[in-house]
């Protein structure tokens, strides 16, 4: 999948918010029913029902749905106490392939993934998480929940690791190409979602260029540029410019917006040069004797490495913009990276998230009046009418 490199994450940071909701006890999902598609990825459903049991364990007061083949996951739940004990079963014989396209998972309705997603729409539950094909999920949930009133189109984001934390990259890869209203859009939903999950009280919002420069780059960018320092005091954002590539990984911003091209291109960029360097890394200690007493020299601070740069550690890419919350785990997720997501979700569950994103959007479209100035949409309407 495109996110994978991009949810390696340095594990302290998961510490430290971990820490507070330990702290919190039960309080974080007390009441909470997370809604999962219990067929969806490349091991279901044994460790997407052992990511469950792993989570129970943890959170006993969450309750959980699963959806799939109920006599299979029954089998798997009788060696699974934590898991069997908080949840019910909803039959459904019917699954997404992780090869289908979008929209044959569109038109087949009543699978683990559409049920697992309409239990969300139902209110059944408050988050739906699913290892399952990333563009079918995609289009099913915008199918099912649309998006926010005000919004132009929902976003993937990534967590991306950095010596200061986490900075939050979106989009990277639910939209092609985005224009400047939609860059402005993108930038309030990623600065809600910084606060939701990194407990960051005002994310700085940089966005992605080849120069830090005004003059730099192309119309539209400049254009959302313009807009974001425009309408920046009365959302309340934390504006700090162009950014480049390489001041991702530096942590130079908290949020970091770009159109779904580009942010997917630099993820797999960095999950090249991620595997590049693990290459090297490897390879230098096992080079010869003196190289392998010192990696076992060096073995417990290679051990914290491995496990900051386990995508299991921060396993859970998010589609913003929904009414509602849907998040991604990875598909071939062992149980400890499933349970993670299960933590994202309950985090934004718990976060008045999708509140702060529609205020945002409704105070943007009241200076937008206040301003005259219309929409990327608006100007498209104006200019075919005349």
């Amino acid at each position: 999948m495109f996110y994978r490199v991009a949810q390696k994450s340095a594990l302290h940071v998961f510490d430290r918010i971990g820490a507070r909701a330990k702290a919190q006890g039960d309080g974080m999902t007390l009441g909470l029913t997370l809604s999962i598609d219990a067929m969806g990825g490349d091991h279901a459903p044994q460790s997407i029902l052992r990511g469950v049991d792993l989570f129970a364990r943890e959170y006993p007061a969450a309750r959980f749905v699963l959806h799939g083949d109920e006599s299979l996951i029954t089998s798997y739940l009788d060696e699974l106490p934590a898991a069997k004990a908080t949840s019910k079963v909803h039959h459904t014989s019917d699954i997404v392939p992780m090869d289908a396209k979008p929209s044959q998972a569109m038109r087949k309705r009543g699978t683990s993934m559409w049920n697992a997603i309409a239990s969300v729409k139902a209110k059944e539950a408050s988050a739906c998480v699913s290892a399952g094909n990333t563009g079918a999920l995609m289009a099913v949930a915008h199918l099912q929940l649309r998006t926010i009133e005000g919004l132009h189109r929902p976003a993937i984001t990534a967590s991306w690791p950095t010596p200061k934390g986490q900075c939050v990259v979106l989009d990277v890869g639910a939209n092609v190409d985005s224009d400047p209203d939609q860059l402005v859009d993108f930038a309030i939903m990623g600065e809600a979602f910084s606060r939701a999950l990194y407990a960051i009280e005002r994310p700085s919002i940089g966005l992605l260029n080849v120069g830090t420069e005004d003059v730099k780059g192309h119309d539209d960018i400049r254009e959302a540029m313009r807009l974001l320092r425009l309408f920046g005091t009365t959302l309340n954002l934390e504006v700090y410019g162009f950014v480049e590539g390489n001041d991702i990984s530096m942590g130079k911003t908290d949020v970091v917006v770009t159109d779904g091209y580009t942010g997917n291109i630099a993820l797999k960029t960095a999950e090249g040069a991620a595997r590049l360097v693990g290459g090297f890394l490897k390879e230098a200690l096992t080079s010869g004797p003196l190289s392998v007493l010192g990696a076992l020299l060096a073995s417990a601070g290679l051990k914290r490495l491995k496990h900051r740069m386990d995508p299991s550690s921060s396993n859970g890419g998010v589609f913003l913009g929904l009414n509602g919350l849907v998040i991604k785990s990875h598909g071939g997720t062992d149980a400890r990276g499933f349970a993670n997501a299960l933590r994202v979700a309950a985090r934004l569950a718990a976060s008045s998230y999708i509140t702060q994103v529609s205020d945002n959007l409704k105070r943007l479209s009241a200076a937008r009046a206040q301003t005259q100035i219309p929409t990327q949409a608006m100007k498209t309407t104006l200019t075919v009418s005349d």
